[in-house]
């Protein structure tokens, strides 16, 4: 067989008198929603003018879990060109308005974290005004958030004739990004993850990728180190001036063929397992729009509502239960006497590699960083990669200070999300098992320390949380503490000396908004159905 060799350029001399040669070939190792997201990207991003190749093995098995993601991933979507009555439907997509807790502070107690920014009233926000004049009785949530209420309501973000239930951010985004995000988007999605990469291949072969299914046998390398080929089973050497690792947990690229040192998570977050089963619901039409994280002996549960069919999973510390009994307690709970259905157990990587980008090698997705499930950054982690690959693309010079920016904005983002789930577990109330009195008992970074003390007098702001940017804003750190329990005694005293009627006005006004939207809106289901027909 004959080697497809994409063009390529020596790397000696390319930069004379400051011209260097632009990079017109990048091979992509790694098939899956990584693989097809960042190769239906960069065509998207640059068209006919960079080959793209990428190569998957029949034989490795997909993690093939229900998704949830950011409500950010429709920059994405937007960016190929794509309307989400087009990709969802194929997808078995739905709507997720936020996530909801389940008694990480008390059993039967529950709490939202949703895609909704506070407001404000004379320069704070209205859970500052909550802390002052709300009615404890009813919860944060209840009172400072729409969204908790659309949730409970099981409400769909679109009315039938598919306007936003939200004005003015229903617009094209066009090719923006992550960095071009200023209005808080109310919903995210769910979706069959393996559908995704299917839809995506079919974009990208469509727009000139060239699709190889073969195994890889060998990694090539130059003298420097670098990769110089793939070698594959039945196509030869595969050859590129850039390569990109979406091998998932195997990093075959970046860990096994040229030694980044992974850093292991799992002292701070401990769960390096999951057990997977796709259950049917018995009533299609009961739709939830949010994702459930619920907890459970040893980790948490989550709950994802496809379109037909819900995708659970229990996550959990392989120290503390063995997957079978992972596996037994996970069907008890959400699929007792279904033992038809089959169970995917998972183990996960937990951590990142000191950096995401080596030499001519990016590593995406699963290869470069994962930091458990609990907040959805899964795919997030994927499309930040991307942007800033392409936002950082280089030319056959490799530029070295272009590489460790790349790096540094990859490791921020990982690192920042790596202290927000801390968090969760730390400010968690939950304490009745081996494993929830170990989640207190775990040294805390130094800044997240300091962070947490803070959080017992007074809320965050955009200053006090994590600095650099990881998709969290400052109402979502305030929001899990105080869902979590960790809710400072009293307000901010200039609270005192403003005059509370506006705040109590804009308390009464949510809550109306609320019950129009619940009385006008369509459920999940509803809406969902009209756009599967």
């Amino acid at each position: 067989m004959k080697a497809h060799r994409a063009p390529t350029y020596k790397l000696e001399n390319v930069c004379d008198q400051g011209v260097c040669i632009v990079i017109r070939s990048v091979t992509i190792v790694g098939g899956g929603t990584a693989g097809w997201m960042t190769a239906s990207y960069l065509k998207a991003a640059f068209g006919d003018r960079i080959d793209v190749t990428l190569i998957e093995s029949a034989q490795v098995k997909r993690i093939g879990v229900g998704e949830a993601t950011f409500s950010t991933v429709r920059h994405f979507f937007n960016y190929l060109g794509l309307d989400e009555a087009e990709w969802l439907p194929k997808c078995a997509g739905s709507y997720k308005l936020g996530i909801r807790f389940e008694n990480w502070r008390k059993p039967g107690e529950h709490f939202y974290h949703p895609f909704e920014r506070l407001r404000s009233v004379s320069g704070f926000s209205l859970a500052e005004w909550w802390l002052e004049l709300g009615d404890r009785s009813e919860p944060f949530d209840r009172s400072c958030y729409i969204t908790t209420a659309l949730c409970e309501a099981a409400r769909a973000p679109r009315m039938m004739d598919g306007s936003l239930f939200v004005s003015g951010l229903d617009g094209d985004l066009g090719r923006s990004t992550l960095d071009d995000q200023r209005d808080q988007f109310p919903y995210a999605y769910h979706f069959d993850a393996d559908a995704v990469a299917g839809f995506l291949g079919e974009y990208g072969r469509g727009r000139g990728v060239r699709h190889i299914i073969d195994n890889v046998t060998e990694v090539q390398q130059d003298s420097r180190g670098w990769i110089s080929g793939v070698r594959t089973a039945e196509h030869g050497v595969v050859t590129g001036d850039l390569y990109v690792d979406c091998t998932g947990f195997r990093g075959v690229l970046i860990n096994k063929t040229l030694g980044e040192k992974f850093q292991s998570f799992e002292d701070d977050l401990p769960n390096n397992r999951a057990v997977a089963l796709r259950v049917p619901r018995e009533d299609a039409t009961d739709m939830d729009p949010f994702t459930t994280a619920t907890t459970m002996s040893a980790g948490w549960a989550w709950t994802i509502p496809l379109f037909r069919r819900n995708g659970n999973g229990y996550v959990y510390s392989d120290k503390f239960i063995t997957p079978e009994e992972a596996e037994t307690e996970l069907r008890e709970k959400v699929a007792p006497g279904r033992d038809d259905l089959e169970a995917n157990h998972i183990r996960m990587r937990i951590g990142r590699n000191e950096n995401s980008w080596v030499g001519n090698c990016v590593a995406i997705g699963l290869s470069s960083a994962f930091v458990e499930p609990l907040e959805s950054t899964g795919i997030f982690f994927i499309q930040h990669g991307i942007e800033q690959l392409v936002k950082h693309f280089p030319d056959n010079g490799f530029d070295e200070l272009r590489t460790a920016a790349y790096n540094r904005r990859i490791n921020n983002a990982i690192d920042g999300v790596k202290e927000f789930l801390i968090l969760h577990y730390r400010s968690a109330d939950r304490e009745d098992t081996p494993y929830w009195k170990e989640t207190k008992s775990r040294p805390l970074p130094d800044a997240l320390r300091e962070r947490l003390a803070l959080a017992e007098t007074q809320l965050l702001d955009d200053e006090t949380i994590y600095p650099y940017y990881h998709g969290f804003e400052s109402y979502s750190w305030n929001t899990m503490n105080l869902g979590l329990g960790r809710v400072p005694a009293k307000a901010r005293p200039a609270l005192r000396h403003l005059d509370p009627a506006p705040a109590h006005a804009e308390f009464a006004r949510l809550k109306a908004e609320a019950d129009e939207m619940i009385a006008t809106l369509p459920s999940c289901y509803e809406y969902l159905a009209s756009i599967n027909d």
